[in-house]
């Protein structure tokens, strides 16, 4: 296992290394402006390392599990897609309903082979919505240093816990790859994820989480969106508050109750705190999968309504302190 996550770091953070100069040399940087919350130009596209130190992985596991070939198979493409588009995207921006229009395609081949290969099909409908939105979730919660990949790798970290004897490979390569690519990122940006990144994480959680879910009963399937709940309800809850005031809310913006608080607090104290909020959620869903049912879920809808209520604590200051 040490062997597995050793190389996998290894790989994500020489590959944030090259993918760095590259950006260096092809002026590939993000410029602060009133829609960003850094104020120092910086390189972008790093997450690409991440991408690659994943269908690494995919593709050993594949090797190393035939049975499991067609599903890795299936989500390696869908990776690939969604990475692809990411890449373009960051050298040329695109429509959003392009890149969308390839997330709804990535993720209907993941759901696809759920169905197929598994034959469940309430589980591939699940795995497509989760798809599509994470994949976007973590594009739009991806705004200040470290944030996004200490995300992921905390959330990868529960996964492995539910994953089996394959698809906890798959997140601990995920975990590897995040923890490769956070020096570069954290304290001080050195280099941004881009959307390469971003959103190709967001796709490899949900893809993750549907395969690790094959293996788990309807009750406990639904305990992995337990340490989403930072990242579920501050995109969720924002999206909604732009859509009732009639904004255009597909366009890039700084309300995220994470960009809020971060022009007070720093981007150091905000991702340290969503790391916290995080982690103890993840103590939570191992305490509460050995007790009954009913309050299992009373404990995931208690984090939910936690992390709407410090949502709307920090939108109010915002508003007392304009």
């Amino acid at each position: 296992m040490w062997a597995w996550i050793g190389m996998h770091a290894a790989l994500a953070a020489a590959g944030t290394w090259l993918a760095r100069a590259y950006a260096l040399r092809s002026r590939l940087i993000d410029q602060p402006g009133e829609r960003r919350s850094h104020s120092v130009a910086t390189p972008r596209g790093g997450g690409i390392a991440i991408v690659i130190a994943l269908l690494v992985a995919t593709l050993s596991l594949a090797l190393k599990f035939p049975a499991y070939a067609g599903l890795a198979l299936a989500f390696g493409v869908g990776l690939l897609m969604v990475a692809a588009i990411g890449w373009v995207d960051d050298h040329r921006p695109l429509s959003p309903w392009l890149r969308l229009a390839v997330h709804v395609l990535a993720a209907a081949l993941l759901a696809a082979a759920i169905w197929l290969l598994r034959g469940d099909p309430w589980l591939a409908l699940a795995a497509f919505v989760f798809a599509v939105g994470l994949t976007n979730v973590w594009n739009f919660m991806d705004g200040i240093n470290g944030l996004a990949a200490s995300q992921a790798a905390l959330v990868a970290l529960a996964l492995a816990g539910f994953g089996g004897a394959v698809w906890s490979w798959l997140a601990l390569a995920l975990l590897a790859a995040c923890a490769g690519f956070l020096p570069f990122n954290f304290p001080r940006a050195r280099i941004f994820m881009g959307d390469v990144g971003s959103g190709a994480i967001g796709y490899a959680i949900a893809g993750i989480g549907a395969l690790a879910a094959t293996g788990l009963d309807a009750w406990h399937a639904p305990l992995l969106l337990i340490p989403l709940a930072a990242f579920m309800v501050d995109s969720s809850l924002t999206l909604l508050r732009r859509v009732r005031r009639g904004e255009r809310w597909w366009t890039p913006h700084t309300q995220h109750a994470y960009q809020v608080w971060a022009r007070r607090a720093g981007h150091v104290r905000v991702t340290l705190a969503y790391a916290i909020f995080t982690l103890l959620s993840l103590v939570s869903l191992h305490l509460v999968t050995e007790v009954r049912i009913g309050f299992m879920l009373c404990m995931g809808a208690g984090w939910y309504i936690s992390a709407a209520f410090l949502w709307w604590l920090i939108q109010r200051t915002e508003r007392a302190a304009s």
